[in-house]
């Protein structure tokens, strides 16, 4: 029965990711005749800088939705109960909405003539920038980033918060000491799952990029718009090897045994 039980999704995780990855190595490590060649890989190089500049958008975004998102999570945590399903479903109430109504609701905030520069009074040049890119990746990826930090946090036994203060920690010791430890499996969670769709972005970057500047995911669509599958196959290889590093890092800290501490 179990056997039974399982056969759809296992036809399904055949179909619909073991089958494309196929595909995908088939055409990253094949020319254009359907021959063996390296000659995808090694043009990689020449994308060498728009890679840099989508890691280092990333990244920024990533520790931006981190310091952001950490406080959210503790206040969350810290809450009544009612006051926590209020907090999350403001939190994923825009998750709600399709990615593309809400990136055009963040170009008519942004634009020259939004919300913001109306607000302010000033005509300050905001789409087009790199700031433009990190803040919508910031108001996409923040719940990713707030959940998993919501999660652990909300499993911590209280005691230990109390144990910790009458031991004589102040505050900010017991937020040092306790708390962020203990939660480090969900800063780590929260983190791969910003970085990594981060990186890989693509509507973002050509909408509030205002196609000033690339990111890797333009580079991957462009490749198969233009029917150029075998180099964008590689590129894309390259980010399914960055997204089972981040796995792998995501597993072997993600669950400690001593509750998310690491030593």
């Amino acid at each position: 029965m179990r056997s039974i039980a399982a056969a759809p999704h296992m036809l399904w995780a055949g179909l619909f990711i073991v089958v494309p990855l196929i595909i995908v190595l088939f055409f990253a490590f094949t020319d254009e005749d359907g021959a063996f060649s390296f000659e995808n890989i090694t043009s990689l190089a020449d994308y060498g800088d728009i890679f840099l500049l989508s890691m280092e958008l990333a990244v920024i975004a990533t520790f931006i939705c981190l310091i952001v998102g950490y406080p959210l999570a503790y206040i969350m945590a810290k809450a009544e109960p009612k006051k926590q399903k209020i907090f999350l479903m403001l939190l994923m109430l825009p998750m709600w909405t399709n990615l593309l109504i809400r990136t055009y609701s963040i170009m008519a905030l942004l634009d020259d003539g939004g919300f913001i520069n109306q607000l302010l009074g000033t005509d300050f040049h905001i789409i087009g920038t790199k700031g433009a890119v990190i803040f919508g990746m910031v108001y996409d990826f923040l719940p990713y980033m707030v959940l998993p930090i919501y999660t652990c946090i909300s499993k911590i036994d209280k005691h230990m918060w109390e144990a910790a203060s009458d031991l004589g920690c102040a505050p900010i010791q017991v937020m040092t000491k306790v708390i962020f430890p203990l939660s480090m499996s969900g800063v780590i969670s929260g983190v791969t799952m910003v970085l990594v769709p981060s990186i890989s972005t693509f509507y973002i970057s050509q909408k509030l990029g205002g196609g000033t500047f690339e990111l890797i995911g333009d580079v991957i669509e462009r490749q198969f718009v233009s029917n150029c599958h075998n180099v964008g196959a590689a590129i894309s290889l390259v980010m399914m090897i960055l997204i089972l590093i981040s796995l792998g890092i995501m597993n072997k800290f993600g669950d400690t045994d001593n509750g998310g501490i690491i030593v």
